[in-house]
């Protein structure tokens, strides 16, 4: 190559691979601050194991709904009954009066599809959270390995307001010992939902909107520790 240095090839090469550079520097795998690749898969993927939880009391024209996200029975410490497919997560304040009554009356619905009874698994009063097990098949949400940071990309999915199948894109805003603090908007019906990461990961289950403030509440993954999923230790995440 006459009349070109190996100077000037090496920094023609560079100029060249910037844009790979960015696309893997830039990639959800390893920034948390960026957006999804493919916003429209995680939705859909997201929103297949999301469901809408129901508390039906006979003769209660106050019957509680809210949402649920399905977790991998390998991180559970019980074991799904017989004849029950799936195991949900959601909030006690959505199925509290059926806990109340007897445990009865509960059901879960796929998006945008039928309803199927479920039962008590675990609960958690304290932090606002019950695992569920179902009679429907749904895929499992896998869990984060990394605590989400301020300003991490976030999606919370649900029934808000009762519309199935919600979606609400936000950022982390901070984090307590057990809470995420999001800027997402949340609705009620909300509650129960799952809140992933820009890899469709779940970081917490939407809990509460702040009333008067900018931010709403997820419990996180290290909340679950105290009675709903196993964790290697007091948190799920390693906290130094």
């Amino acid at each position: 190559m006459a009349g070109v240095s190996l100077v000037s090839v090496i920094s023609l090469a560079a100029i060249l691979l910037q844009p790979t550079w960015h696309f893997y520097a830039k990639s959800p795998s390893n920034d948390g601050y960026v957006a999804p690749r493919d916003i429209g898969a995680l939705v859909e993927a997201t929103q297949e194991s999301t469901v809408t939880v129901e508390c039906d009391q006979k003769g209660d024209k106050n019957d509680a709904f809210g949402s649920g996200w399905a977790i991998d029975e390998s991180n559970l410490e019980v074991p799904i009954k017989d004849g029950f497919k799936s195991a949900v997560i959601t909030n006690y304040h959505v199925v509290d009066s059926c806990i109340e009554n007897g445990f009865s009356g509960i059901s879960v619905a796929k998006f945008l599809g039928k309803s199927f009874d479920a039962y008590v698994m675990k609960y958690d009063e304290e932090n606002d959270l019950v695992l569920l097990g179902t009679k429907a098949k749904i895929y499992p949400l896998e869990l984060s390995p990394w605590a989400p940071l301020g300003g991490y990309w976030v999606m919370a999915v649900g029934a808000a307001d009762g519309y199935e199948g919600s979606i609400s894109i936000g950022s982390v805003l901070n984090e307590t010992e057990y809470e995420v603090l999001i800027t997402n908007s949340i609705s009620s019906g909300n509650s129960g939902g799952p809140l992933v990461d820009n890899m469709g990961l779940v970081v917490g289950t939407v809990t509460w909107g702040a009333i008067g403030e900018q931010y709403n509440g997820a419990k996180s993954l290290d909340a679950m520790c105290k009675a709903i999923i196993r964790c290697p230790g007091k948190y799920f995440w390693e906290r130094e």
